[in-house]
């Protein structure tokens, strides 16, 4: 087999260089390799976050199972930490187990160093997940950047200090050194005179943002200039009493001269943006910012005023600078208003991606749906009505975000009880992705109330999607019988509905697993060549490729073992690329099964290996008994005895350390699956 390889760390590439902090990062490492736990403590702005990724840089050969980082800014429900980190790691949320305990698991038995940053508004959340995981994990490790301690037994605080400026001999102290770097990476030709330099960095109490949002200053202000700027402000604030500023108040005061040396339309794009959650791009910044008063908007000045981080076509703000351009928002009086475009913007586009998703747009939607999770979120969080929380049913029922999708859409159904069209769709979204969970009783109960609503209010589409879920659960609880006359009662509503519905070949599916599990093999391959050209017809993958799943199963009852492998390595492309880590999981042990089928036994024993990693990933320990898998445990004993325990164990051990999305590729190459 060729040499493997896995992904050990999403470390982002630093832009800018680290100065003065060489002691600090020396001491970090030491605790960390004494501690679990390792809090980074000190005012905003002072460096916790860049010296907390600089050390994961560091340590990165030091932990066998990688270095990660878990940026929690963005986020604002504590609940949702476990998920944060969950999704660094790669674990998808498909299980109906508690994340705490799905985290612990997975990391069990893994030497692995967490930077958890940003945690000042999420403590309690973050010391109540931190206590399970580091006592079930041994080996992990934990660096947290916060204003204040987590307040954990074993935790080793390391207060981060603003960077010195003595009051003699401060020319070639760490702050002088970081405002003449930054400013003549800048201005490459400009004279410094650095006691000028020494007296603006002791101002600004040697904190780092602080200093570096003064150099941004220099391509239009001369050091001194900058200093008579920062003393009047100083002197405004301090009520001219003379007393010193405290050092979180200096950062203020130095953000806060920023945006007055910004322009005017800058100051208000500045408090506009601060409605963002996450990473957003110009589209969503024109559709929720600009109006008469912002006719046009200046994003390019923002970032080069270091109001904006910039990545690509992406743009966020530091904390810091949002808190304060959502104060401004609150003055201006625009903060509700904000709210409201920001909502109706994401409204917008989760309709778009909801009549797009039965089509060729849904790997492009899938993207766009992780990558605005937290403004989704956000938006979420304001809305309180139906119509945002069901046009995401493709993020909560397909793309494996189950537990947030049933919390909001618990809420919205316990606040709105009054009958309606868009309470019944809440409703079959709410039995579908209560089955995803594994809750089949609260999956069926929704599932019979959404159809008798359905079908009073004559429609017929609603109808389908409540009668399929009544049929999967049927499938999961062992009644085929059911499932089956479900599943083709829910065909024909969606034929009769007046538009078509991605719930047809969903319905398609159910019935195919039916048959099949009935040994009724080629009933099924008849339904599933109905429903993949119904598919292909639409440029529809999702569905597709569970579709090709089920044709591999039957495909390998009717003992066409070439067949099999070809639909189960279809389905594992498609599962992986949209992000369904449990459907790829499954899709890869049918290809172990039909391995052992043709008798490879250490092909099969690489492939449950490849697939038990990716059961990990997806949160669960193994698969549960299901209609869509052949146990797990045949495939594995079938595999020993063809080639052995020794080379059994050899091959599955060499599974489960292979890089999954080059093992997903090469499985998609017919070359490189051979030679697996």
């Amino acid at each position: 087999m060729a040499e493997t390889r896995i992904r050990r760390d999403n470390v982002p590439a630093e832009t800018s260089s680290l100065v003065g902090r060489e002691e600090e990062l020396d001491e970090i490492a030491v605790l960390i390799g004494q501690s679990p736990l390792v809090t980074l403590t000190g005012v905003a702005g002072v460096g916790k976050s860049r010296l907390a990724v600089r050390t994961a840089e560091r340590l990165r050969d030091s932990f066998s199972d990688g270095v990660w980082v878990v940026e929690l800014s963005a986020e604002q429900n504590g609940n949702l930490v476990g998920h944060d980190i969950a999704a660094v790691l790669g674990l998808r949320e498909q299980a109906a187990r508690p994340q705490a305990e799905v985290l612990a698991d997975f990391l069990a038995d893994r030497r692995l160093l967490l930077v958890l940053d940003t945690c000042d508004h999420l403590i309690d959340a973050c010391a109540a997940l931190l206590r399970r995981i580091l006592s079930d994990a041994p080996h992990t490790r934990v660096i947290a950047t916060s204003r204040r301690p987590l307040g954990l037994p074993g935790e080793r605080l390391m207060p981060i200090e603003p960077l010195a400026v003595p009051e003699e001999d401060a020319t070639g102290s760490a702050a002088v050194r970081l405002f003449t770097e930054r400013a003549r990476a800048l201005v490459p030709d400009i004279t410094l005179d650095p006691m000028e330099v020494a007296d603006l960095c002791r101002r600004l109490d040697g904190i780092p943002l602080a200093i570096e949002l003064a150099a941004r200053r220099l391509r239009a202000l001369s050091v001194r200039q900058v200093i008579e700027r920062l003393d009047d402000r100083f002197t405004l604030l301090a009520g001219g009493s003379g007393i010193p500023l405290g050092r979180h108040q200096t950062l203020r005061t130095a953000v806060g001269w920023s945006h007055e040396l910004c322009t005017a339309a800058e100051r208000l794009l500045w408090a506009r943006l601060s409605v963002f959650a996450g990473w957003f791009d110009a589209d969503d910044a024109w559709a929720v910012c600009a109006d008469g008063r912002l006719p046009a908007l200046p994003l390019a000045q923002l970032v080069d005023k270091s109001i904006l981080v910039a990545e690509g076509s992406r743009y966020r703000m530091l904390d810091t600078i949002r808190d304060y351009g959502r104060q401004w928002l609150c003055r201006l009086g625009e903060e509700e208003r904000l709210a409201g475009l920001h909502r109706g913007h994401y409204l917008a586009r989760a309709r778009r991606a909801e009549a797009e998703w039965y089509g060729p747009r849904q790997p492009q939607w899938a993207d766009w749906a992780r990558r605005v999770m937290p403004d989704l979120e956000a938006a979420l969080d304001h809305d309180d009505g139906f119509e945002l929380v069901t046009a995401l049913w493709f993020v909560w029922c397909c793309l494996g975000r189950v537990r947030l999708g049933r919390r909001h859409l618990e809420r919205v159904l316990n606040r709105h009880a009054a009958p309606g069209p868009a309470r019944t769709k809440a409703l079959w979204v709410y039995a579908w992705a209560a089955l995803a969970a594994g809750d089949t009783a609260a999956a069926r109960d929704r599932a019979g109330e959404a159809y008798e609503a359905a079908m009073a209010e004559g429609d017929l589409a609603a109808a389908g999607c409540a009668r399929q879920n009544a049929a999967a659960t049927a499938l999961v609880l062992g009644d085929l019988d059911e499932a089956a006359r479900l599943a083709v009662e829910s065909a024909g509503l969606f034929e009769r509905a007046a538009h078509v519905h991605i719930g047809l070949p969903v319905a398609e599916i159910t019935l195919a697993t039916a048959h099949s599990l009935r040994g009724e093999f080629d009933l099924a391959v008849e339904v599933l060549m109905r429903q993949w050209a119904r598919c292909v017809e639409r440029g529809e993958l999702w569905a597709r490729s569970s579709g090709d799943h089920v044709r591999s199963l039957a495909e390998l009852g009717r003992g066409e073992h070439d067949a099999a492998e070809a639909y189960a390595r279809a389905a594992l492309g498609v599962k992986w690329r949209l992000g369904d880590v449990v459907g790829a999981a499954m899709a890869m042990d049918q290809l172990a099964a039909t391995a052992v089928a043709r008798g490879d036994g250490r092909r099969a024993a690489r492939l449950l290996g490849a697939a038990w990693r990716m059961w990990t990933t997806s949160g669960l320990p193994g698969p549960e008994p299901s209609p869509y898998l052949i146990p797990r445990a045949r495939t594995e004993g079938r595999a020993r005895a063809l080639v052995g325990d020794t080379a059994y164990e050899h091959a599955f051990d060499q599974g489960t350390i292979m890089d999954l999305d080059v093992t997903v590729a090469r499985i998609r190459d017919t070359e490189g699956f051979d030679h697996l």
